[in-house]
């Protein structure tokens, strides 16, 4: 089952020993699920539960620990082999007697690793407070240091195979808002529309299925246009009410992300005119990509064009993306926004979403794309413009 070569997950694994090796760390124990599938290709719907890798600077592979009942999905989807796979018993599980990490402590006692540099994602959604007292209860001569997003800043450069899979999830993405848009009408309820993405998310293509992505689709719509994170209500639709559609097609847990806006029915002359400004300077944006290009001069020109049309926009207008769990699909590293000096190299893989909301009314036309050295490869080919059903356009 394994999705890479187990030479890419022996150099993923080398790669970030070095990095472990520049900050001191002489352990790392990685509980981000997408970092834990990054390194070994571990893939189950598991992290409910404490899991993680233990990566040691002088060990060939990772240890694999997590709860009993998973190890087999541990066995099918690693290169591990069976001597770097520990299940902890389930009295572990949920108890307020015993924690996943007094299990990770008694562990790293026996490989002699109790008084070493620990690196742990602090930031990390699945890494707990009671994780980190637990750790330093029991390991009271370890050093902890805060290694969170250690692995994401070497995923953020994909292979040649990454991009295959997000250039698949790109695909998934155009039929899942193609579906989106062509069920989106009058009277229709917003939960039925959204039924229709997931099962087009799920079914993929005739040449290959989808994976569940990390983020649900979200559909705000009318005033909520300007509340982008609200996901769908059992309402109908209304005719003149903007809606957003933001969703991502996932292949392999590589995620392709897209947004949309549509109207049913003439739309606003705002609302029209508001399409106009993302649009514009999503254009100028994606124009000035290429290697050597840092996200903040990408934000610059996309406020440079905005600007002149009287608009402003305060947060950031894109992200690293790529492979993810849920909740969230990006890489948290570089963001395109001021501020940003990281500098752009090819295969680097960004969800580009300038969204806009003006009082209660909001905007999102979105494009993924691919760095390369003269430029960009917008992976989603879907046409760029406000969707208006049916297509009637202001005189």
């Amino acid at each position: 089952m394994l999705t890479f070569p187990i030479s890419e997950f022996q150099e993923r694994l080398h790669k970030t020993k070095q990095r472990m090796e520049q900050f001191g760390i002489e352990v790392l124990l990685v509980t981000d699920p997408a970092n834990m599938n990054y390194l070994t290709g571990y893939d189950a719907w598991s992290f409910y539960v404490h899991q993680l890798l233990v990566v040691m600077v002088d060990e060939d592979q990772p240890y694999w620990i997590g709860r009993g009942m998973d190890a087999n999905a541990a066995k099918y989807t690693t290169w591990l082999d069976e001597e770097h796979i520990h299940p902890y018993a389930d009295h572990f599980v949920q108890s307020t007697i015993r924690h996943p990490m007094d299990f990770v402590c008694e562990f790293l006692k026996t490989k002699k690793k109790d008084k070493k540099k620990i690196g742990v994602e602090m930031d990390a959604y699945y890494f707990t407070a009671q994780c980190y007292i637990r750790l330093t209860q029991g390991l009271r001569n370890a050093t902890f240091v805060d290694g969170t997003n250690l692995v994401n800043w070497i995923r953020i450069i994909k292979s040649d195979l990454e991009i295959e899979y997000i250039r698949k999830a790109a695909k998934i993405s155009e039929k899942a808002m193609q579906v989106a848009f062509d069920t989106i009408q009058k009277g229709v309820r917003e939960c039925d529309v959204v039924a229709g993405i997931s099962y087009a998310q799920i079914t993929g293509t005739e040449e290959y299925g989808g994976d569940y992505p990390a983020i649900v689709p979200l559909l705000p719509t009318g005033e909520k246009t300007s509340a982008c994170h609200l996901t769908w209500t059992d309402e109908p639709f209304t005719e003149g009410a903007p809606v957003i559609i933001e969703l991502a097609g996932c292949y392999k847990r590589y995620h392709s992300p897209l947004a949309r806006t549509a109207v049913i029915g003439k739309p606003s002359e705002e609302v029209y005119r508001l399409s106009e400004v993302v649009i514009e300077g999503l254009n100028a944006a994606l124009d000035c990509i290429k290697a050597g290009v840092t996200c903040e001069e990408i934000e610059q020109s996309w406020r440079k064009s905005i600007e002149k049309n009287g608009v402003k926009k305060e947060s950031r207008m894109g992200y690293s993306t790529g492979l993810n769990y849920p909740p969230d699909w990006g890489e948290h590293t570089a963001s395109i926004r001021p501020g940003d000096k990281t500098i752009l190299q090819p295969n680097m893989v960004f969800h580009m979403i300038p969204t806009i909301d003006l009082g209660p009314i909001g905007m999102e036309i979105s494009e993924s794309f691919r760095v390369t050295e003269n430029g960009c490869e917008v992976l989603a080919n879907f046409p760029r413009e406000l969707y208006v059903k049916p297509n009637i356009r202001l005189a």
